[in-house]
């Protein structure tokens, strides 16, 4: 499934780091770069076109003006350096709102989104046997490897790098600990040491302030010994 996508925006930086962060999905196209709304407004004629990636401030017209005077149907994704407009955003239906800088991780889960909404979109509700099962892609060496959430055990921190731990594989990939925590649904991940984030489903044993995951022994670090436990033994309060 292709995604159809447009950038405006008139910093050539900014677009650049977009047009990189959008080379590693094969599943998205860049169909053109604008530098202003005016300029962009004939690219709306387009129907199959799905996303728009809109700076905020520019010449001649803001991307919140932008978003006023137009009829459209693509998702609008907002990118700008300014925190401030995120609430006004909102309340005009964008899809998302990312602040510039953009890291890589934060767009991936941008892009996760929209893949569900787009194809929600185009093919309707979708049958529970067909669906997809939860997960996310991991970049790994080069490659953008796809990981089921259901197969992680745990992710330790290595620095500026973090190892996956699967009951497929191990994966090695630049990003941090907090920021794959954030990514990861909180009612069955949760992070137990500043070394250390666990699937809770996976948890066999806890000895004292020691979990064991298929045979690995993990700490529960001193400020987390509290959340940790009540989210392990959430349906048995009478052991804490």
């Amino acid at each position: 499934m292709k995604i159809k996508c447009i950038i405006i925006d008139d910093e050539p930086l900014a677009t650049s780091v977009l047009l990189s962060h959008a080379a590693e999905f094969q599943n998205l196209e860049i169909v053109a770069c604008h530098n202003n709304p005016i300029e962009a407004m004939t690219a709306l004629d387009d129907p199959d076109i799905d996303v728009i990636f809109l700076d905020i401030n520019m010449p001649k017209m803001s991307g919140l003006d932008f978003i006023r005077n137009i009829d459209y149907d693509a998702f609008i994704v907002i990118t700008t350096a300014y925190r401030e407009y995120a609430v006004e955003s909102y309340e005009l239906d964008v899809f998302d709102y990312l602040v510039k800088p953009i890291p890589f991780h934060r767009f991936a889960k941008t892009m996760n989104k929209l893949t569900k909404e787009i194809t929600l979109k185009r093919n309707g509700p979708v049958n529970i046997k067909t669906q997809q099962e939860p997960h996310m892609f991991l970049k790994v060496d080069k490659k953008m490897v796809k990981v089921h959430l259901h197969d992680i055990l745990f992710i330790e921190s290595l620095k500026d790098y973090i190892k996956v731990v699967t009951t497929i594989d191990e994966y090695i990939v630049h990003k941090s600990l907090t920021n794959i925590t954030e990514e990861l649904p909180s009612s069955n991940f949760i992070r137990v040491h500043r070394s250390y984030t666990i699937a809770i489903d996976k948890v066999k044993a806890v000895e004292g302030n020691i979990i064991e995951i298929n045979n690995k022994r993990i700490p529960i670090g001193r400020n987390y010994i509290k959340e940790a436990k009540e989210s392990i033994f959430k349906d048995n309060q009478d052991i804490l």
